[in-house]
Formats: C-alpha cells, sequence, structure tokens
C-alpha cells in the first residue's frame, strides 16, 4: 500500500502540472490534482511505517486500501487521458481514399488564415449534417470559427448581414462580409469543400473583382428608388464583387481595370467612340457581358461583328401553354435546355424564364469559340408582327424554334507589347470572353429569384470574371468501388458453403466428440 501512495503522489502531482501548463491562467483542477497529490506523499512519508502492529498495517485494511486507490489511479490516468484528448485531439482517416481528410489545398489555407474567419449558418436544424466539415476545418486552425444561428431569434445578426433565407451561409473576415451559399442556390442542401474554401480564397485574398455598369443609353438603372436591378447587384455585392455605374461618353475611357463590363438593356444608341473603347477592352483580354432587348438597336454592330453574332428583332412566343400554368404570358419563355458549357452545366433540366427576348444566331469568326447556352423548346417561334390582337405563327414572316437567347464566346488575344490610347494595359488576360443574351427582363426585381434566373446571372459573371482560373481544383472523394461480381455458380458454392456445409461440418464434429466421451 505505501509503494501505492508513492505512485499515487507521483501521478496527480504530475498530472496537476500537466494540466497547469496547458490552462492559462492556472485553473482550480491543477491546484487540486497537486494538493491532493502532496496529502498523498505526506501520508506516505509519515503515518505508514511507524507502527507494524497498527490497524492500518493490517493485511485486510491493506488490501482494501490497495484496491481503493488502484480503482482511484485508473479513474484518474483516465480523466487525464481524456482531458488531453479533448484539448488535444487527434484524427486517423483509415479510409482508403481519405475520404475524411481535408484536400492539401484546404490544409495550406486554413492553416495561413492570419486573423479570425467566422462561418455563420443561419440555420440551426443544419448542425448536424454541416458540423463535421465545418469541425474538420477548425481541426487545422483556432482562427477558424463558426456558429449555427436561428434567424428568428437573433434578429440582429440577421439585418447585419441582410439574410433573405434560412440556410443562408455566410463568411466574416475582419470588416469583410461574403455570401457563401444561398438556401435557394441550385446546388442542393449539402455544403461542399469545394464551396467553402474556394469562399474562403476569395474573401481573404486583396484582389476584389471590379464590375462596371454602363450607363447613359436607357440602361437599367442599378442605384436610386428606381432601380430596377438591386437584387441582381446585391447578389454580387454578397459575393465580394464592387459593382460601379459607368457612363464612357464622359469618362472617354474604362478606368481601374475592371474585370468585367455589363451593358443592361440599352434602348439608345452607343457613339461609335464608346463602341470603339469596348472593342479595345475585349481585345485587351476583358470580358463583356450583353443583354440586349427586343425592338431596340444600341448600334453596336461592329463589337458583335468580331464575335458573328447577329441579332434578330423579333420577339419569342411560347405556345407550349407551361407558362400559363405559372402564370406567365406566352412573352414569357420556359427555358429546360441548356447549352454543355461552365456556366449552365449545373442545371440539367431545370427552368428558368426569359420574358421580352429576342433570338440570337451566329456565324462561325476565325478564333472565337461559341457555346449556345439557353434554348427554347420546339414549340416556340420567333413573333414579327408583335401588335397584332391575336398572335399565330406565320410561316412567312416568323421563324420556328427550337432558338438560342443566350451565347458564350472566347477568343485567345495575341500577346501585344502597347495598348490603344485610353485603355487599359494589355495584361488583362490571354482570353477574351463575352456572354450575350437576347433579354435583361430576366435579372430585374420579381425575374431575378424565379427558378434558376439569377443563378445563370451569377455564373455568367463567375466565367467572365475567371472565377474558374482563381479558384482550387479539388476533386471530390469518393469510395473505391471493392463490390465482386460473382458468376450464379460462384454465389451457389459460397451459398451452400455458408448455409450447409460448414453448419453440418460442425455438428458432425460435435456428434463425434459426444460420442467418443460417452
Amino acid at each position: 500500500m505505501k509503494k501505492i501512495l508513492l505512485f499515487l503522489g507521483l501521478v496527480l502531482i504530475t498530472a496537476g502540472i500537466v494540466i497547469g501548463l496547458i490552462e492559462d491562467p492556472w485553473s482550480s483542477l491543477a491546484w487540486v490534482f497537486i494538493i491532493a497529490g502532496l496529502i498523498s506523499l505526506i501520508i506516505y512519508f509519515l503515518g505508514f511505517n511507524q507502527n507494524k502492529n497498527s490497524f492500518l498495517n493490517r493485511r485486510s485494511v491493506e488490501a482494501g486500501t490497495n484496491a481503493i486507490l488502484s480503482t482511484c489511479a485508473v479513474i484518474i490516468i483516465l480523466g487525464l487521458i481524456n482531458f488531453l484528448a479533448v484539448r488535444h485531439s487527434l484524427r486517423i482517416d483509415l479510409t482508403e481514399n481519405q475520404l475524411f481528410t481535408l484536400s492539401p489545398q484546404t490544409q495550406t489555407i486554413v492553416q495561413n488564415l492570419s486573423k479570425p474567419l467566422k462561418v455563420s449558418v443561419f440555420d440551426p436544424q443544419s448542425k448536424s449534417a454541416l458540423e463535421p466539415l465545418l469541425e474538420n476545418y477548425r481541426s487545422y486552425s483556432d482562427n477558424f470559427q463558426y456558429e449555427f444561428i436561428d434567424p428568428d431569434i437573433k434578429i440582429d445578426l440577421r439585418e447585419k448581414f441582410n439574410v433573405q433565407s434560412k440556410g443562408d451561409i455566410y463568411l466574416e473576415y475582419g470588416d469583410k462580409k461574403q455570401l457563401v451559399r444561398q438556401n435557394n442556390d441550385n446546388f442542393g442542401n449539402s455544403l461542399s469543400e469545394v464551396q467553402l474554401t474556394n469562399a474562403i480564397a476569395r474573401i481573404i485574398s486583396p484582389r476584389t473583382p471590379l464590375v462596371y455598369f454602363t450607363q447613359g443609353h436607357g440602361e437599367t438603372q442599378i442605384e436610386g428608388v428606381d432601380s430596377n436591378l438591386s437584387r441582381a447587384v446585391k447578389s454580387l455585392t454578397d459575393k465580394g464583387y464592387t459593382v460601379k455605374p459607368i457612363n464612357l461618353a464622359t469618362s472617354g475611357k474604362i478606368p481601374d481595370r475592371p474585370d468585367l463590363i455589363i451593358v443592361p438593356g440599352p434602348t439608345r444608341k452607343f457613339f461609335p467612340q464608346e463602341v470603339t473603347i469596348l472593342q479595345n477592352y475585349l481585345k485587351n483580354g476583358g470580358s463583356l457581358l450583353l443583354m440586349l432587348v427586343p425592338k431596340t438597336n444600341p448600334e453596336l454592330t461592329p463589337l458583335l461583328q468580331d464575335y458573328g453574332i447577329k441579332l434578330d428583332d423579333r420577339f419569342i412566343i411560347d405556345a407550349s401553354g407551361a407558362g400559363s400554368i405559372l402564370g406567365f404570358g406566352p412573352a414569357a419563355p420556359l427555358i429546360t435546355t441548356y447549352g454543355d458549357h461552365p456556366i449552365t452545366q449545373q442545371f440539367s433540366n431545370g427552368i428558368s424564364i426569359f420574358p421580352e427576348s429576342r433570338p440570337i444566331t451566329t456565324v462561325p469568326r476565325e478564333g472565337v469559340e461559341a457555346t449556345p447556352l439557353v434554348i427554347t423548346d420546339a414549340e416556340t417561334w420567333a413573333e414579327k408582327n408583335i401588335t397584332t390582337v391575336e398572335i399565330a405563327f406565320n410561316e412567312k414572316e416568323d421563324i420556328k424554334g427550337p432558338l438560342n437567347i443566350g451565347f458564350a464566346f472566347s477568343r485567345d488575344r495575341p500577346l501585344a507589347k502597347n495598348n490603344p490610347p485610353g485603355d487599359p494595359p494589355s495584361d488583362l488576360s490571354s482570353q477574351s470572353r463575352l456572354v450575350i443574351f437576347g433579354s435583361s427582363t430576366f435579372i430585374t426585381n420579381g425575374w431575378f429569384e424565379q427558378q434558376l434566373n439569377g443563378d445563370i446571372f451569377l455564373n455568367a459573371v463567375n466565367w467572365l470574371v475567371r472565377e474558374d482560373e482563381h479558384t482550387f481544383s479539388i476533386r471530390p472523394k469518393e469510395p473505391k468501388n471493392r463490390r465482386i461480381n460473382l458468376s450464379h455458380f460462384q454465389a451457389s458454392i459460397i451459398s451452400w458453403t455458408a448455409l450447409g456445409i460448414m453448419p453440418l461440418s460442425g455438428l458432425v464434429i460435435a456428434s463425434m466428440v459426444w460420442w467418443r466421451r460417452r
């Protein structure tokens, strides 16, 4: 028993010192362990070796005391191990493809966080689904934090982030806030490592994408009480973009090296000098998003001809009747067919709505790659005479569907040392990109939230500002296929062996043993 007291005292003192070194300042638990250890040592040195015939030295008392002290020592050691395990957890991923281990890119970006980064999930019910992933991130850095928030209770935080719906996920890094995923995004209900890591990379990057909206030609306003693009603009700012208006006629140039210029539904003509500025911007590797409504001619013909774009002034009519079920008229075609392009590749047969749209056709241009984005079905047509009381297809004047409403273009540019006067330097990109839609109404307030409309616009912006070049390529991990394909004969052998031969063999052996012992 004396040896156990000595051992227990040393263990308690060691445990207290370890806990004290971990805690800052030293906790009361550390002092409790140390004091208990000192008492054990004092009893060892003073009480048990003086009288061999004392009650404490009896065999039965010594055996019982040994058992009690051994039990206490085991409990203390297990408690200390668990305490250290909670404070310094160790994760071992034994799966073959490391399914539960973050990619090296993610580990690097999280470990290099220079200040706290917080993930705010505005849906407490998603905790069980998202916490394992977020906890995995947190294990690599104390600067990574997360919180599950009920927006109906914490109204101040809901207003701080301007949360639109339950389930929205935001990042906060210093004074920067960024939307990671909206509850109505077309990416399912789960949050993937790819989404979260690329969102973190964007918010910690000093680079902030700059987007200009042209004004001065009857375009849809982006500022003021009359703004009809406030929802689209807010979605861009929530994702970390800087959005500004620009009047090319008054500025005479494109300042600040923008990542993208958007032309949102002009109704009046551009000056030739403005068209030249946009052409030179594209030639220098810029990106342009055109949204041109029917029955208008913004005089962008030289620019459109560079990419082989031909505009048709007809109005697209949807005669399928599908829109009437949702409360839309024939002038708002429902789209369920999309081109094979990064902008639309995730949409499958999802629905988008393109009201007041015109068809777009193309002719081949050397060095230009054109990909259709939005395609109407066979029950649509392009109507020439929209002013008639009763709209009907006219074979002589109208064009039968399917029709293209959107295209994406890319063109590699030759490297040049000098730039045209008044334009940004030529180091923007080695490739110019252009997206055109035959409608601008589809992203205005009220239509932006409809089905996939907002996703099409935001995906187009992401591609145009080259988010695909600034994202981490993280391949999703999947379990390795370990299935064994057996023939019917092989399966029968295994079945008979497991259900017949093995039990029968056991019965025979047991019978033989019984017979020999009988």
